[in-house]
């Protein structure tokens, strides 16, 4: 928009935007960020989707989907603790399936919610509004990403009933509850951040969106298939002690001790794969306590990763069924591994937002063909 009032838009794809000099940017910088600012493009953002009803369907849906998924996983591992597992190994699976469900069903909804802030204001004519005004790209910026992560929170709140009931069921402490809603949070935050970015990077909100659930499935199952076909090129000819259990005639079993040169995968120069991924994140960040069972989802997958940073080990040893107690106290001395995969997840959410405050900062000197500008 001109000086003048002018509606202006892009005929070609060089075309310049405004040239007058954004306001909030001569006066205090692209990166200047008050309370105000943020506050405002908040209040903007959250009133614009509250009155929404697509936002009150989703909600609805939402909490009815987790209800009826809730109920099913409760009703489907009944049988489990009748036919030998304790009510409290029952309610630990039946939390961690939970927690899955929430991160998963999470991932999907949440980008909805800012995979089109900034293109979708901007082919609305809304975004020039901001650009207009005091309002820094920053604040922008930032008021939009805080107002999606609240929006995504809430359905986070909505499912905290049902964390809370699967908690109850088994022997999940109160600790474990904490830091599980906490990760989710902040993993909720990532999806956000990501999806605001691809919104100011593409130029149509189709293209915006199919980025963001790319990103997001590669961040979820990208990262372990990704693991997974790397461990060809990780694996070798090793010469290694073997102890292998044979059977005589007359059925007496031995355990045979051996050196052979057999094909071992080298898992410890490729475990970071999998420390970014949500699941990993959010499992190996929660608390193990003296009470986790094998039926345990989280511990699993935490137990899982920190093998597989253990690498092969000296022996390889196949008579004795139960695990080498040298091997779990190794296992359980290593540092988590949840530190460097939210780490990874925040640089990444980081990244999208220094490259949406790049994207608002006026005036544009290149926009995409038939950008609609004010």
């Amino acid at each position: 928009m001109s000086e003048d009032g002018d509606v202006l838009t892009t005929g070609g794809e060089n075309a310049p935007a405004a040239t007058a000099p954004h306001p909030g940017t001569a006066s205090g910088g692209t990166w200047t960020l008050t309370r105000a600012g943020v506050a405002t493009v908040m209040r903007l953002e959250l009133r614009q989707r509250v009155r929404a009803t697509r936002w009150v369907a989703v909600l609805a849906v939402w909490t009815a989907l987790l209800g009826l998924l809730t109920g099913l996983i409760w009703l489907a591992l009944g049988p489990l603790s009748d036919g030998g597992s304790t009510d409290d190994e029952a309610g630990t699976l039946m939390f961690g399936l939970i927690v899955f469900l929430v991160l998963s069903l999470g991932s999907l909804v949440a980008p909805a919610l800012s995979a089109t802030s900034v293109n979708g204001d901007r082919n609305a004519g809304i975004l020039a509004t901001l650009q207009t005004t005091l309002l820094t790209p920053a604040e922008i910026a930032v008021g939009k990403l805080l107002a999606a992560w609240a929006t995504a929170l809430a359905l986070l709140v909505t499912a905290l009933p049902f964390l809370l009931f699967a908690a109850l069921s088994g022997e999940t402490s109160f600790l474990k509850l904490v830091v599980v809603v906490l990760l989710l949070a902040l993993m909720l935050g990532v999806v956000c951040a990501v999806a605001l970015g691809w919104s100011a990077v593409a130029a149509r909100t189709s293209s915006s969106s199919v980025l963001t659930y790319l990103t997001v499935a590669f961040l979820g199952v990208g990262l372990p298939l990704l693991f997974a076909l790397s461990l060809p090129f990780v694996t070798t000819e090793d010469t290694v002690t073997t102890r292998t259990l044979n059977f005589d005639t007359d059925g007496t079993a031995r355990c045979e001790t051996r050196v052979e040169t057999i094909r071992r995968a080298h898992t410890e120069l490729t475990w970071w794969m999998l420390a970014a991924s949500p699941y990993v994140v959010v499992s190996d960040a929660a608390p193990k306590t003296a009470g986790d069972s094998s039926n345990d989802p989280l511990g699993s997958i935490r137990d899982g990763v920190r093998e597989v940073r253990l690498g092969p080990g000296e022996i390889e040893d196949d008579c004795s069924g139960s695990p080498d107690p040298q091997r779990l106290a190794e296992r359980d001395e290593l540092s988590a591994t949840w530190p460097y995969g939210l780490a990874i997840d925040l640089l990444l959410a980081a990244g999208a937002l220094v490259a949406t405050v790049r994207r608002l900062r006026t005036p544009t000197r290149r926009l995409p063909r038939g950008t609609r500008v004010a």
